[in-house]
């Protein structure tokens, strides 16, 4: 289970603007060796009447430390549980993951509200 997203008042919420957040950390398990995935989580959006608390969501990153996840399973919950938490009028979830098997791989997904 992740740890809880935390969030605070838009202090601009009259205006668009783009909050952009890298996590240049992230890690996971593979569902199917077992083996370490590591890879960068990049999150951008236009928040709507409130933005996401970034100790929180280092907490909720963490969280998957020791989750058996395929990596377009935690793309997409990462965007799920950011947009329940925030409501955002926009926004992209980049999970950008390193080399296996001299493969990469990027998952993009989005929401519009």
């Amino acid at each position: 289970m992740a740890a809880p997203l935390e969030t605070f008042p838009n202090p601009r919420p009259e205006r668009d603007y783009e909050i952009q957040i890298r996590c240049p950390e992230f890690t996971s398990v593979c569902p199917k060796t077992g083996m370490p995935d590591f890879g960068e989580i990049s999150i951008s959006y236009v928040p709507g009447a409130s933005c996401v608390e970034l100790k929180s969501l280092k907490f909720y990153l963490m969280s998957y430390r020791n989750a058996g996840v395929f990596y377009e399973t935690v793309t997409n919950r990462i965007l799920d549980d950011l947009v329940a938490a925030c409501q955002p009028r926009r926004m992209r979830v980049t999970g950008a993951f390193t080399a296996r098997g001299g493969i990469t791989t990027s998952v993009v997904a989005e929401y519009t509200e």
